[in-house]
């Protein structure tokens, strides 16, 4: 499934996130004018490393939080920017702009946390902006209950455009993340930091209301129609 919108319109204009989006491509576009190498030391050092941030390293706690500014290529790069450009907005209009980038730093944080908890001595670094995104989607499935995301499904070679439930969808993709961390447990080596994905989703889950500062949109309101009789319903003729 491939998500390409959702159904709720924001009220104001979401700068936070735009602004969140212009840094991740900043930095993004800076990793790769680096070389092979320099991109190797970058990561290594602005990483989160687990391991480092267990052994009270100062470089640890740096990690924690420029690693949700980092990317390991073009497809983890735009999957996460296109997913914080679809919910990022409104989530944003429900807390305003400041509590929005408080909210999705600490989400960021959350989820570099658990990740550590999970892997303490993992000596791998995690990068990317998937834990503070998922805290965002989190938040979503709370503050939009009702909202739709439009997803395209592709069947064999036709395009299959379906409104799927934002609940079904979001909560779909924390099942499949909560799977595979599972499964993932006391394995060694690279991969999907599944757990920053379920910390972040959590932490937005149970703190959303504490950013929740702004009412929720008014209901659409009903469809009004207008019936017309027909012209000989409405006088006869002598």
């Amino acid at each position: 499934m491939i998500p390409l919108r959702d159904t709720i319109r924001s009220r104001h204009f979401p700068v936070m996130n735009w602004l969140l989006l212009g840094a991740n491509a900043a930095v993004f576009i800076f990793q790769l004018s680096l070389s092979e190498f320099g991109e190797a030391r970058l990561v290594s050092a602005f990483g989160l490393v687990p391991a480092r941030l267990t052994s009270g390293n100062a470089f640890g706690i740096v990690g924690l939080f420029s690693s949700m500014f980092m990317h390991g290529g073009w497809l983890h790069f735009l999957s996460n920017m296109w997913i914080l450009y679809i919910f990022g907005d409104n989530v944003e209009d429900r807390m305003g702009s400041i509590p929005y980038l408080v909210f999705y730093i600490l989400s960021g944080l959350a989820a570099g946390l658990l990740q550590t908890f999970i892997t303490p001595g993992s000596p791998i670094p995690v990068i990317g902006a998937s834990g503070a995104i998922a805290g965002v989607m989190g938040a979503y499935i709370l503050l939009y209950p009702a909202a739709k995301v439009v997803t395209l499904i592709p069947v064999f070679i036709f395009p299959w455009f379906i409104q799927v439930p934002a609940f079904f969808f979001l909560g779909f993709w924390f099942v499949s993340q909560l799977f595979s961390g599972v499964a993932a447990i006391g394995t060694v080596g690279g991969g999907v930091a599944w757990w920053a994905h379920i910390g972040g989703f959590l932490f937005g889950l149970l703190l959303v209301r504490f950013f929740d500062f702004r009412p929720p949109p008014p209901p659409e309101p009903e469809p009004y129609y207008v019936y017309t009789l027909p012209r000989e319903d409405y006088y006869s003729d002598f």
